[in-house]
């Protein structure tokens, strides 16, 4: 069964050891160094510079449609036979809003709302960036309703790191 995990940057190699993922998306600000692990074929890794805002700010880099259309053509290119990790510095924002993303875009006949529901169930720290959501909302032709199952989910619990979770595609 396809299978997305999200986790945070400090998680990525134990994630990627327990759960044999070969996919690997990173959301890390451009200027944040990171080795890519050994496991994960160059062609099988996304890296997308972003920082973890909503709006645009000096000396940060906003999502953009372009980060948001990277992201969906690196998913619909997933095989899925083995597991695709997504991370960011936290495992909050910036990847929960990716693995929502990349659900709404795998599972076209899964309502958002019960999307976003899930995401909540597996994490109640999950804030998905709202910029990222709302330009993959227009790319998918969804006409809000990603950005709408967000907002209704609201802002998850304050923590420091979110506990890595998996979710389905099914």
């Amino acid at each position: 069964m396809p299978r997305l995990h999200v986790c945070s940057l400090r998680a990525v190699e134990e994630t990627i050891r327990e759960t044999g993922a070969r996919s690997l998306v990173t959301l890390l600000r451009n200027d944040y160094h990171l080795a890519r692990p050994a496991v994960i074929a160059p062609e099988r890794h996304l890296r997308v510079g972003i920082n973890d805002i909503t709006e645009p700010a000096a000396g940060m880099t906003a999502p953009e449609a372009a980060h948001a259309a990277a992201l969906l053509d690196f998913v619909r290119a997933w095989d899925r036979r083995e597991p695709m990790l997504i991370h960011c510095f936290a495992g909050v924002s910036r990847s929960t809003a990716a693995a929502f993303i990349a659900a709404c875009a795998l599972a076209p006949e899964r309502s958002e709302a019960d999307i976003a529901a899930a995401l909540r169930r597996l994490s109640p720290t999950a804030t998905p960036n709202a910029l990222l959501v709302r330009h993959a909302d227009t790319l998918l032709g969804r006409g809000g309703r990603m950005s709408q199952a967000i907002a209704a989910i609201g802002r998850g619990g304050d923590c420091f790191e979110g506990v890595p979770f998996a979710l389905e595609l099914t």
